[in-house]
């Protein structure tokens, strides 16, 4: 078995106090978020990590890309009769985290899953490349195929299909609002004494704010 208790780095560039906190967490979000990309060191800023509980009762995680974000909360596109598309219609609550290790920031969020409108999802479909549009029809998303021309067969026979065509968005695909009840802010720092800021969202609609023990 490898021994990794070695690994270990310092983390310094950065330091999260509650005099420069706004009042609500998106605006925080807004902040670190551009200033992660304009930082650089990571390839896609709008990588999340989506963790749902699943219908086997198991939770499960995997990489998603965040689309839009405003102060109603935080938005992906998936396949609805995908495995994680039938979990969030199945138990709604779920976790988004960021991971940006250029500026030793760590982002999770609790919230509650929705369908975006029709409009958002056909608005947003309508923008993206035919060979996507394809791709989210030709992929019956998380069910077993015999084999990768399968699902490379179903492209090409589409792409006849709709050749010089608009290609509409298949009902089974759209948008998801995460609104978020909980949002943790993580700041590395060193000793690992490190900056946790927890926002909580309050019946009144106001967010309570507190600092975690590292």
């Amino acid at each position: 078995m490898k021994d990794l208790s070695d690994y270990r780095k310092s983390y310094e560039k950065s330091e999260l106090l509650e005099s420069h906190l706004p009042e609500d967490p998106i605006n925080l979000f807004h902040k670190w978020f551009y200033e992660t990309e304009d930082f650089g060191g990571v390839d896609e800023v709008n990588a999340m990590t989506l963790s749902t509980v699943g219908l086997d009762g198991f939770p499960k995680s995997r990489v998603v890309l965040l689309k839009k974000f405003n102060e109603e909360g935080f938005v992906f596109y998936t396949n609805y009769n995908s495995e994680k598309g039938k979990s969030i219609l199945q138990n709604p609550k779920v976790c988004l985290s960021f991971f940006w290790p250029s500026i030793e920031r760590q982002v999770i969020i609790k919230g509650i899953a929705q369908k975006t409108s029709e409009n958002i999802s056909d608005n947003y479909f309508a923008s993206r490349p035919d060979g996507s549009k394809l791709g989210a029809i030709a992929s019956n998303q998380s069910e077993v195929i015999p084999n990768r021309a399968f699902l490379e067969d179903k492209l090409h026979a589409l792409e006849k299909e709709f050749e010089g065509k608009e290609i509409p968005r298949p009902k089974y695909w759209g948008g998801f609002l995460v609104i978020p009840h909980e949002v943790e802010f993580w700041q590395g720092r060193p000793n690992r004494l490190h900056d946790r800021i927890r926002y909580t969202i309050q019946p009144d609609y106001n967010w309570k704010i507190e600092r975690l023990s590292s």
